[in-house]
């Protein structure tokens, strides 16, 4: 089976493309999914339109795809781990090594925050803790709040917030270096900082943050919390494949309008791509590369 369209990544991005090509009714298009990614964390959208009372990631991927599947766009469970364009085609290789051709191609792999696995953490995260400053700030407003990260990623992360909230505390976990001008500043907006390691994160059965427990006993009492530990994971791995152009942050470039890759027929949509990482982003993204997509199609198919 050749497609016209393969899809990696069935995430948010990954959704809006899949729907958009599949309302043309004229290609065939796989959406190709892992069951992973950063939508499927957060499990409180609140900066979305027309969800003011908020969605959560997963309700947000099963609408997707049922809408997708509805248009005749196809799913399926795998991993793809190499692939190379061969004339006009492109290869990919699965998990079980079973290939997938396409005549185009959209990445949609996204990001992976990276976090440590302390003890409680997953139970808040993406409902009262949080990792994105512009989607989520308004949440934390006159609240006590908690920045858990490392070192000048988690003093950054509390010095753009400290203002929002009623009272902030920055516990560097890793005890990473941080700069006295960057101490300095934090000071200065009130911000408490505390190097400790983090043993346990409390919360309520509905997810929301109570207290942060540290190595030497102490307890912070705390109602939202952030991340901001740095080192996340951009899976650029298959555009570099392809010789894609990368940046030195590991983002994908691609054309502003089109957002086509430096590879010919090769489509970048969402967290890998080199812009804003948010959700809403990442829909435009999905639809303009599908709009492109379906130009360089009928190209083809002349």
């Amino acid at each position: 089976m050749i497609y016209d369209c393969i899809i990696v990544g069935g995430g948010i991005a990954g959704l809006q493309a899949a729907i958009q090509l599949g309302r043309y009714s004229i290609h065939k298009v796989l959406v190709i999914d892992a069951g992973e990614g950063r939508s499927t964390i957060c499990r409180n959208y609140h900066n979305i339109l027309g969800f003011p009372d908020g969605i959560s990631g997963e309700e947000i991927r099963r609408r997707g795809r049922a809408h997708a599947e509805a248009t005749g766009i196809e799913f399926c469970t795998d991993r793809i781990i190499s692939a190379k364009k061969e004339g006009v085609l492109f290869t990919l290789s699965g998990n079980k090594n079973k290939l997938y051709q396409s005549r185009t191609l959209l990445l949609a792999t996204g990001i992976t925050d990276r976090y440590p696995n302390i003890p409680g953490l997953r139970d808040a995260l993406g409902m009262s803790i949080y990792i994105c400053p512009d989607c989520d700030g308004y949440e934390i407003e006159n609240k006590r709040t908690v920045i858990m990260g490392s070192g000048v990623t988690g003093a950054g992360m509390a010095n753009i917030l400290a203002k929002r909230a009623s009272e902030m505390i920055y516990i560097n976990h890793d005890q990473a270096e941080v700069t006295s001008e960057l101490r300095d500043k934090l000071s200065q907006k009130g911000v408490h900082y505390m190097e400790e390691a983090i043993t346990e994160v409390e919360s309520d059965d509905r997810g929301m943050i109570t207290a942060v427990k540290l190595a030497n006993g102490a307890a912070v009492e705390a109602e939202r919390g952030f991340i901001a530990f740095g080192g996340n994971q951009v899976h650029s791995e298959l555009a570099q494949q392809f010789g894609a152009q990368i940046e030195d942050n590991k983002h994908v470039e691609a054309d502003g309008r089109s957002r086509m890759s430096s590879v010919p027929n090769l489509w970048i949509a969402g967290d890998i791509g080199l812009h804003s990482e948010q959700a809403a982003v990442a829909m435009g993204d999905g639809l303009l590369s599908a709009i492109w997509i379906n130009k360089a199609l009928h190209q083809m198919k002349k």
